[in-house]
C-alpha cells in the first residue's frame, strides 16, 4: 500500500537541550522559554485534533530547535527549569519522529500518527514515547494472539454478561421478532462424562430464548450412567429428546440419528462436553430475522479451561470463502437450515472428526456463500479437555487427514482442478493449490521507476532468475530518470525481447503511471509491482495468477517481507488507525498470526498495490487506480472498488517477496507532502463514507485503535451486545 513515507530525518529537532551548560540572563529569556513551550505544548494539541496542523508542526519545532541552540548560551541558571521542560518535550518528539513511518502507516495516516504521539506527549512525556518506540522498534508492536485471561475476563464483565436488566430487556425484544422458529440442538453423545453432559444440558435450558429442542443420540455408550442420566433428563423436560443407539456408528451416524429427531426449522450443532452462554439461540433467532437470505449462520467462540474458566477467544470475520478452505471457520457455532441439511444427505460416514466441516462444504455449495451469515458474538464455549482439538490442532490426526479429504471432495464437486496440502504441520491450516490454465495466460508485470537503479536492477534480476511462471512482459514506467547509468541500463534491459521501457516525464503520480501502462498491456492479467520488490519464492507469479484466474477474483496481494524478514504486507485492514493498515505488520517470519491468518490464503478488503495481479479485463472494468489519488490509498481504493463491482480480492501467504519500501522516493516529511496527504485521506473519506469501521475481514470486537495493538479487544466493540 502506498501509504508509506522515506524515512524521516531523525534528527528533525537537529540536537539535544544541554541541560548542563551554566546559563546567564534571565525574566526576558524565561518569558521566551515559557512562551515557545506554551508554543509547542499548543502545536502538539493542534496536532491531535487537526490533521492540516502537521506540516506548521514540523516547521515550527526545526524553527525552535536553532532557537534554542542561541538561548543556552544566553540565559541564566535560574531558568533551567523550563529549559529542562522543553528539551524534554523536543526530545520526545524527536524521538517520536524516528519511528513516525512505521505509525503512520499502522494507524491509517501521518495525521493520526502524529496525534497518536502528541497525546502521549502531554500525558506521559518523554518516558511514554520511549516506551511506545522501544517496543515497535523491537518487534513486538503486534499481538498476534489472544488476550491475555486476565484481559478477557475484564472485557466479559464489561461487554459480554447477560445481566438481569439485559435478560429483560431479550425477553422484551423476543416478543417483537416477526420469525421464532423452533431451532433444533443437536448432540450426539458417547460415554459422556457426567458431570459435563449434565453442565452441557443445563446450558441448552438456560437459554433466554424459549423455541427449541434438545435431540441427543447416544452412540450406544459402554458407560452405564450415560444412559441413566439421559433418560432422567429427558423425563424432567419434554423439550429434550433422546435417542439410544444399539450399535457404536461413530460421531457422524450418531449425528445423522440426532438429527432424525429434530423438527425444527434450524438446526444448531453442540458437542457433548462443550456449553452454550444463555443469549445463544436469542442471537441466532435475531439473526434469522435480520438476514431472510440467510441458510447457515456461525459465531465466534471461546474456550473452557478444566476450571470452567473462558479463554481464547476467536474473533473470527464475516464469511471468507478462500479462508473457510483453510480452516473450518464455521464451528462453532454453527447453525443450519434444517432442510438445507437434509438435502445435502446430512453427516457423512468417513469424515468423522471433521463431518461439520463436510457437512458445511456441501451445504454451501448448494446455498450459496451470500446465504452464509456471520454473527459477530461468543455464542460457543468450547471445552479444552484431553483429546479434544480445543486443546490443540494436532490432538486428532485423523480430524485432519478427514479434514483435506473433505476439502478434496469439495473441489471435485465444484469441477476445480486443484490439490490440497497441510504446510504447517504444527498447524491445523490447509494450502488449496490451484492448477494453471495450460497454455500460461500472459501477464504484464507494470513497474513504475525513476532512476534507483540499484533497486530496479534488483529486481528485474529476482524476477529473471527466480521466477518459474514464464509467459510475462515487463513493462517499465520510467518517470524521468536523468542519470546517465540507468538510461544505458533502460538500452540494455529492453534488448530483451519481452522487456519495453515506457517513458513518461509527467510529474509522479502512481497510479496514473500504472493505468499508462496498463492500456498498452498484452497480457491477460497485469501484475502491479514496485521497482523496490525482490522475489523470494519462484513459484510466487504462479500462485497469484492462479488464484486471479478464479471467477470473481478481484486483486490478488502478495506476502511482503522486510529484509530483515519482518512482515511488511500481511493484507490491509479498511479503518485500521484511519483509512487502512497493514495486517499483522512487523510479525516476525515463524510466527502464525491471529488464528493462523497471517500464513492462510483468504478473502480480505484490500491489499497492497506494491505487488498486485489482476485480470486486465477486471483492471479496465472498474477504471483502473483513482489519478487523483496520486501517492496515497490508491490501492486501497481500487480494491474498494473491485468489492463494489462484487469482486472478491484474495492474499497469500504463498507469494513471497521482499519489499525494500519506499527506498527511491525520499521524504515525505515536507509541508507541500503533508497536505497531499491530509488531502488524499478527505478524499478517501468523502468517497467511502461509512465503509472504514466494519471491514468484514476484521471483527467488530477488535481494536481499530492503534494506541492498542491490531488484533486486540476494542474496548468498547464497535457492535453493541446484543446487535
Amino acid at each position: 500500500m502506498n501509504t508509506k513515507f522515506g524515512e524521516h530525518q531523525q534528527d528533525v529537532v537537529s540536537q539535544d537541550v544541554s541541560q548542563d551548560e551554566p546559563l546567564s540572563h534571565g525574566a526576558e529569556d524565561m518569558r521566551h522559554l515559557q512562551g515557545r513551550v506554551a508554543l509547542l505544548e499548543k502545536l502538539l494539541d493542534d496536532a491531535l485534533h487537526d490533521g492540516e496542523s502537521i506540516a506548521k508542526l514540523n516547521n515550527r519545532i526545526l524553527k525552535l530547535e536553532v532557537e534554542n541552540a542561541a538561548l543556552i548560551n544566553s540565559t541564566s541558571w535560574r531558568v533551567t527549569a523550563p529549559l529542562r521542560s522543553l528539551a524534554r518535550v523536543v526530545k520526545a518528539v524527536r524521538l517520536a519522529f524516528s519511528t513516525i513511518s512505521r505509525q503512520a502507516e499502522v494507524r491509517g495516516g501521518l495525521g493520526s500518527a502524529l496525534g497518536y504521539y502528541a497525546s502521549t506527549i502531554r500525558r506521559e512525556g518523554l518516558p511514554g514515547v520511549v516506551a511506545r518506540v522501544r517496543r515497535l522498534k523491537s518487534g513486538r508492536g503486534f499481538a498476534d494472539g489472544p488476550p491475555r485471561d486476565e484481559v478477557y475476563h475484564e472485557w466479559i464483565g464489561l461487554y459480554d454478561t447477560v445481566t438481569p436488566t439485559r435478560k429483560l430487556e431479550i425477553e422484551a425484544d423476543i416478543g417483537r421478532l416477526t420469525r421464532k422458529p423452533l431451532i433444533s440442538v443437536v448432540v450426539p453423545t458417547f460415554n459422556s462424562d457426567e458431570r459435563l453432559l449434565r453442565e452441557m444440558v443445563a446450558s441448552v435450558q438456560a437459554q433466554i430464548y424459549p423455541h427449541w429442542e434438545l435431540c441427543i443420540a447416544d452412540d450406544a455408550s459402554t458407560q452405564p450412567h450415560v444412559k441413566v442420566v439421559l433418560q432422567e433428563l429427558a423425563a424432567a423436560d419434554s423439550r429434550i429428546k433422546v435417542v439410544f443407539r444399539e450399535t457404536n456408528g461413530h460421531i457422524s451416524e450418531a449425528s445423522n440419528s440426532a438429527l432424525a429427531l429434530a423438527t425444527g426449522e434450524y438446526v444448531a450443532l453442540l458437542d457433548h462436553d462443550d456449553l452454550l452462554p444463555p443469549h445463544a439461540l436469542y442471537m441466532v433467532a435475531r439473526y434469522i430475522n435480520q438476514h431472510p437470505q440467510g441458510r447457515m449462520f456461525y459465531s465466534d467462540e471461546d474456550k473452557l479451561t478444566t476450571e470452567g474458566k473462558r479463554t481464547t477467544p476467536y474473533f473470527k470475520c464475516d464469511w471468507n470463502p478462500q479462508m473457510f478452505l483453510t480452516q473450518n471457520m464455521f464451528s462453532h457455532l454453527g447453525v443450519f437450515e434444517t432442510k438445507l441439511v437434509r438435502e445435502a444427505g446430512g453427516f457423512m460416514k468417513g469424515f468423522e472428526g471433521s463431518q461439520d466441516y463436510d457437512l458445511a462444504l456441501r451445504c454451501v455449495e448448494l446455498a450459496g456463500d451470500d446465504s452464509v451469515i456471520h454473527i459477530p458474538h461468543v455464542l460457543y464455549h468450547w471445552r479444552i479437555v484431553p483429546g479434544s482439538t480445543a486443546g490443540s490442532g494436532s490432538e486428532k490426526p485423523y480430524a485432519l487427514i478427514a479434514a483435506i479429504r473433505a476439502l478434496e471432495d469439495h473441489l471435485k464437486r465444484a469441477n476445480i482442478s486443484a490439490t490440497v496440502e497441510h504446510p504447517i504441520e504444527t498447524l491445523g491450516v490447509l494450502r488449496v493449490r490451484y492448477t494453471l490454465p495450460s497454455p500460461q495466460p500472459k501477464v504484464s508485470i507494470i513497474i513504475p521507476t525513476r532512476d534507483g537503479l540499484d533497486l530496479l536492477k534488483q529486481c528485474l534480476d529476482s524476477i529473471f532468475a527466480r521466477t518459474l511462471y514464464q509467459n510475462f512482459e515487463i513493462i517499465i514506467v520510467d518517470n524521468g530518470s536523468v542519470k546517465p547509468e540507468t538510461l544505458r541500463y533502460f538500452d540494455e534491459v529492453s534488448q530483451r525481447p519481452n522487456v519495453r521501457v515506457l517513458r513518461d516525464e509527467s510529474p509522479f503520480n502512481f497510479s496514473a503511471l500504472n493505468n499508462h501502462a496498463a492500456r498498452v498491456a498484452t497480457g491477460e492479467f497485469l501484475c502491479l509491482l514496485n521497482n523496490d520488490i525482490e522475489v523470494i519464492s519462484p513459484d510466487w507469479l504462479n500462485e497469484m495468477v492462479s488464484l486471479a484466474n478464479l471467477p470473481r477474483a478481484g486483486a490478488v496481494g502478495a506476502c511482503l517481507w522486510y529484509p530483515t524478514d519482518a512482515l511488511q504486507h500481511g493484507g490491509v485492514v479498511l479503518g485500521l488507525g484511519g483509512i487502512a493498515g497493514h495486517m499483522h505488520h512487523m510479525m516476525k517470519r515463524g510466527h502464525y498470526g491471529y488464528f493462523g491468518r497471517a500464513v492462510a490464503t483468504q478473502n480480505l478488503s484490500a491489499v497492497t498495490a506494491a505487488c498486485l495481479v489482476v485480470r486486465k479485463s477486471v483492471y479496465d472494468e472498474v477504471g483502473g487506480l483513482e489519478e487523483e489519488l496520486a501517492v496515497a490509498f490508491n490501492d486501497v481504493d481500487f480494491c474498494m472498488k473491485l468489492l463494489k463491482a462484487g469482486y472478491r480480492n484474495i492474499w497469500t501467504p504463498y507469494a513471497e517477496l521482499y519489499h525494500h519500501e519506499s527506498a527511491t522516493r525520499g521524504s515525505d516529511h515536507d509541508p507541500v507532502k503533508y497536505e497531499r496527504f491530509v488531502s488524499e485521506i478527505r478524499r478517501m473519506e468523502a468517497r467511502w463514507e461509512g465503509w472504514f469501521e466494519r471491514d468484514p475481514a476484521y471483527n467488530p470486537n477488535l481494536s481499530l485503535n492503534c494506541e492498542v495493538l491490531p488484533f486486540t479487544l476494542a474496548s468498547p466493540p464497535r457492535i453493541g451486545q446484543f446487535e
